[in-house]
């Protein structure tokens, strides 16, 4: 069997291809590392979010997700974030769980209080809404609420 210039091209192309999406993949804006400080919430759930999901003020990203943890005597989840240090968010705001759409990933959405107090590496956001799940509210909306 004869390999021709025109198949080698071809393959060649192919890897070519297949190396850009690998570097797509783990260049993603979302895997990088935030230098700055880190704050925690409290949430009742957690669903669908992962480490290193965005988080987001005014719908620009302003961090990641770096940890997941339950807190074991409330049985809460306490999630941790790393911040952008040029980012002060006041203590007063409020951290909710949004998604990108129907089937879009989740992120946290923080929404900036009035205090001219700003929260300090450590810090905890008081305020919070957990996730919503998609299919509890389709069952409710089909089966009606729960007597």
């Amino acid at each position: 069997m004869k390999i021709t210039a025109i198949e080698t091209i071809v393959g060649a192309i192919v890897i070519f291809i297949a190396v850009g999406f690998f570097y797509f993949a783990y260049t993603i804006p979302g895997v990088k590392n935030i230098n700055g400080y880190n704050i925690s919430a409290t949430f009742n759930k957690v669903s669908g979010l992962v480490n290193g999901a965005e988080v987001r003020l005014s719908g620009i990203k302003i961090g990641n997700v770096s940890s997941q943890r339950l807190d074991l005597e409330t049985y809460d989840a306490v999630v941790l974030m790393a911040i952008s240090k040029d980012i002060k968010i006041p203590e007063d705001s409020s951290a909710k769980i949004a998604s990108e759409g129907l089937l879009g990933t989740n992120y946290i959405e923080i929404e900036p209080g009035g205090s001219y107090s700003m929260l300090k590496d450590g810090e905890t956001i008081e305020l919070t809404q957990g996730s919503v799940d998609i299919m509890d509210l389709l069952g409710k909306a089909v089966f009606g609420a729960p007597q």
